[in-house]
């Protein structure tokens, strides 16, 4: 690239190849023209001829470069005015393709705006949706605590009703109290008030729990409460071999110390019943003693001395309420017929009373047939009368009106 004034030229450019082409013949006719000089020395005639001759080339050379100045001026002026015209066509190029980057910027602009509000738009969905959902599970979360809690405390509280109940149950007066006022609840749901009295006295001067005042026979007989916890917590505690034998005995010693005290207490010769109910408050050792120690549960038969857990408890006392309702209806038979013999003279007096009536309604039927008949008769005169029919009436019709009215009255 050859930068000459303002004009940029390239080596590749016609009017550089000319100039270029120009100035070598320049330099070729120079050095033409030092060898001619220098051979002049050897031949003067032929110098003369060919510095003739090299001057009418210089002639020429110089013809031709004016002309090849001319040319490079035009080429010069060509190129100005095609350069004018490609800045001119790239200037508007530039411009149109400026226009179009800025129109396409600007539909990529809109595009990414509209894009991100979309995105924007589902981004704040999903957050509210996210932020429902948070809300939704936080909600049930604490529901699911409060649960929890509410639950810790009913357990926090029912381990102090477990704790107060194995104070209870540590100490023998309140077992002893636990065991009747559960042999209460159970009888009071199951007896009639009046059927049974509590902490009865005896002519033995022995207090009973619950005396129930059954008819002869079996007459009345006592119900009470006992509870061998702690023999039976040792048999429960006992290791398999020595232990676990000593712990059976002394739980087998409890138990028929038991009966036999009900035995010997509660069962008096024409007072109470020739049998007693020993009352034990717990399932499991009534379980117990069933499954494995029968001999305890013959030998309180052979005492007369019947072993009840809560539930068979219950099942003898509603038998007992049976009996009980029995006796009641035998001793209340003669009252129950002295009421139908009663009840039998009302049902008399009231066929009585419904013949009689009977009777009334037939003279009343009677009358009103005869009331009947006089109307239909005044019927058919009032009928007469508005005829304007003045004939008078026979003597035998007058007679028979006169007589049926009389009936009538």
């Amino acid at each position: 690239m050859i930068q000459i004034g303002e004009q940029s030229y390239a080596f590749n450019d016609p009017i550089v190849l000319a100039v270029l082409i120009g100035a070598a013949a320049f330099l070729l006719i120079c050095l033409l023209l030092v060898l001619a000089i220098r051979a002049s020395r050897k031949a003067a005639d032929p110098l003369i001829y060919q510095l003739d001759h090299l001057g009418r080339t210089v002639d020429g050379l110089f013809r031709g470069q004016e002309q090849l100045a001319g040319g490079l001026t035009s080429v010069s002026n060509a190129q100005s005015s095609g350069q004018a015209q490609v800045l001119t066509a790239m200037e508007t190029r530039l411009a149109a393709v400026q226009r179009e980057l800025n129109d396409r910027l600007h539909e990529n602009a809109m595009k990414s705006a509209r894009s991100l509000t979309e995105m924007q738009d589902k981004m704040n969905a999903q957050l509210r949706g996210g932020s429902e959902q948070t809300t939704k599970s936080l909600t049930q979360l604490q529901e699911r605590l409060m649960v929890i809690d509410k639950a810790q405390d009913n357990i926090t509280k029912l381990s102090g009703d477990v704790l107060s109940l194995q104070d209870i149950l540590s100490n023998k007066q309140t077992r002893g109290a636990f065991g009747e006022i559960q042999l209460n609840d159970i009888v009071g749901k199951a007896l009639p008030s009046d059927s049974y009295a509590l902490q009865a006295t005896l002519s033995n001067g022995k207090r009973a729990d619950c005396l129930v005042h059954l008819p002869n026979p079996p007459g009345p007989i006592v119900i009470d409460a006992k509870f061998p916890l702690e023999a039976y917590e040792a048999l429960r505690g006992a290791d398999k071999g020595p232990e676990l034998q000593r712990a059976a005995q002394l739980f087998r010693a409890s138990v028929k110390t038991h009966i036999r005290a009900i035995s010997e207490r509660y069962i008096i010769e024409g007072e109470t019943a020739d049998g007693a109910i020993m009352f034990l408050p717990s399932e499991a050792v009534y379980a117990e003693l069933h499954s494995n120690f029968g001999d305890v549960v013959r030998a309180g038969f052979d005492a007369r001395v019947w072993i009840v857990s809560p539930t068979t408890c219950m099942a003898t006392l509603n038998t007992m309420r049976a009996i009980l309702k029995d006796a009641r209806m035998r001793e209340q038979a003669g009252a129950i017929r002295n009421t139908l013999k009663l009840l039998h003279r009302d049902v008399e007096l009231v066929s009585e009373r419904v013949g009689k009536l009977q009777t009334h309604f037939g003279q009343a039927r009677a009358d009103l047939d005869g009331i009947g008949t006089a109307a239909e008769r005044a019927g058919k005169r009032a009928a007469r009368l508005d005829n304007f029919d003045f004939e008078e009436l026979a003597p035998e019709e007058t007679a028979a009106a006169m007589v049926g009215l009389t009936e009538v009255k």
